[in-house]
């Protein structure tokens, strides 16, 4: 069975490394870990995968930028034969401090566009995420200039353990755990 880890972001150098792509920052990473090629799919997003612990497992990052994540997912699930179940989606969480990890089985999107974007085309509010917070714009800074900005090196301090704790809880998953066992996992780390 595959299963399918999914992170959420926008498309370019000049949004690498900012708070907007958690998800595709984690994703990253497992892909640099385990020499994963991302290639571009014909369903507007990035693919690759590779096999853990007795897993196949699906590396995807939407191309069609964090608003409209759903056009790529949605498709890409239905072409593999993807389970609602098997996936597992990071993203960034404007409501909680920088640098918690929470693990959700399910909810509403919460004002997050992306997830917005999930739900509509997945038609469900019920797919796992791993979300990172990136805290509350402060001052005068509107919430597009927050997540679109980059981190600073005080910020990384922060933001680095919770990638790899999201990291760690993506592959736990995808390692053929149930997401009630990653959840438990997730907080003992």
């Amino acid at each position: 069975m595959t299963k399918a880890i999914i992170g959420l972001g926008n498309p370019g150098s000049r949004y690498e490394n900012t708070k907007h792509n958690i998800g595709f920052m984690v994703v990253d990473e497992i892909a640099r870990e385990f020499n994963v090629t991302m290639k571009k799919n014909i369903f507007e997003a990035e693919v690759g995968d590779f096999f853990y612990e007795g897993q196949k497992v699906m590396l995807i990052k939407p191309l069609t930028f964090m608003n409209e994540s759903g056009r790529a997912v949605g498709p890409l699930m239905t072409y593999y034969g993807l389970d609602i179940a098997d996936i597992v989606v990071i993203c960034d969480d404007l409501d909680m401090p920088q640098g918690k990890v929470r693990l959700r089985q399910k909810g509403s999107a919460g004002g997050h566009n992306g997830l917005k974007s999930l739900i509509s085309h997945l038609r469900s509010e019920n797919f796992f995420r791993i979300k990172v917070g990136i805290g509350r714009p402060q001052g005068k800074m509107t919430v597009v200039n927050h997540v679109l900005h980059k981190f600073s090196a005080d910020d990384l301090a922060v933001i680095l353990p919770a990638l790899a704790k999201a990291r760690h809880a993506a592959l736990y998953f995808a390692g053929g755990h149930d997401f009630a066992a990653t959840q438990t996992f997730a907080a003992k780390e």
